[in-house]
């Protein structure tokens, strides 16, 4: 089984990838080339990796932890489905995920 993610960019291209189960969404993501710096490489002490997960999709996730939440306060572009791509684990019951890239998103590593 996979997961699949749908990456959009900020000009509405789509970009299907599929991924494995236990994968984190930030790997996932920069493997993919999308424009996810991750600076702190997933510990969770920066926001560069921050996407703006679809409604639909952001129910079906583990709530985020106020640590995270903390962070995204930090973030340029925050939404109400804002996530930190480093904390969200793909789980083979959520089957797929949309995500969206924040306006303004660049990779300054040049992925």
């Amino acid at each position: 089984m996979s997961v699949t993610i749908t990456f959009v960019a900020v000009d509405g291209r789509t970009e299907i990838v599929e991924a494995a189960p236990g994968s984190r969404l930030l790997e996932v993501a920069q493997n993919a080339g999308q424009p996810l710096e991750g600076t702190c490489e997933g510990q969770m002490a920066c926001s560069t990796c921050h996407v703006i997960v679809d409604p639909a999709d952001f129910v079906r996730l583990p709530r985020a932890s106020e640590e995270e939440d903390d962070l995204l306060d930090l973030a340029a572009h925050v939404t109400r489905t804002s996530r930190l791509a480093c904390q969200i684990l793909l789980d083979e019951a959520l089957g797929s995920l949309t995500v969206r890239m924040p306006a303004g998103a660049r990779d300054m590593q040049g992925r």
